[in-house]
């Protein structure tokens, strides 16, 4: 749309973003199209569960905004649309999916390791009776 004239349909200052709108619809059919080369199983297969989850909850999200999108140009109201508990829903399972990943990167706490450092570092004073001592035998020599 760039290099097109600008259609007197609309009005000029939307322009712009008509033309953004264009470009992401382009990208958007141009994922599309590179997902859905591949079979589901075949792109399954490569990744573990947990990937596997990721991949189902992020085409569930994209799939249902989609829908939202479409309600939205049709005039429906998609926020009284049952869609929006569907997109919360999907959200939900995203943030348990994180949670798990996250849980996964956190580094494991050895105990044992963590006691001996923090009982190193600590001072520890020394007995009252320990200095009297050294002393004494400091002085008869």
């Amino acid at each position: 749309m760039a290099g097109e004239e600008i259609n007197e349909d609309y009005p000029v200052e939307i322009h712009e973003y008509l033309s953004a709108f264009e470009n992401s619809i382009g990208a958007v059919d141009e994922t599309l199209k590179t997902m859905m080369s591949v079979s589901r199983n075949e792109l399954l297969q490569k990744l573990d569960p947990l990937e596997q989850a990721k991949v189902d909850l992020v085409s569930a999200y994209t799939l249902n905004s989609m829908f939202w999108v479409y309600l939205a140009t049709q005039g429906v109201n998609p926020k009284e649309h049952p869609v929006k508990q569907e997109l919360e829903r999907i959200r939900v399972y995203m943030n348990r999916v994180k949670e798990i990943t996250d849980k996964k990167k956190a580094g494991k706490l050895d105990r044992g390791a963590a006691s001996r450092f923090v009982k190193n570092a600590l001072w520890e004073p020394k007995p009252r009776n320990a200095s009297k001592v050294a002393n004494k035998g400091k002085s008869k020599s």
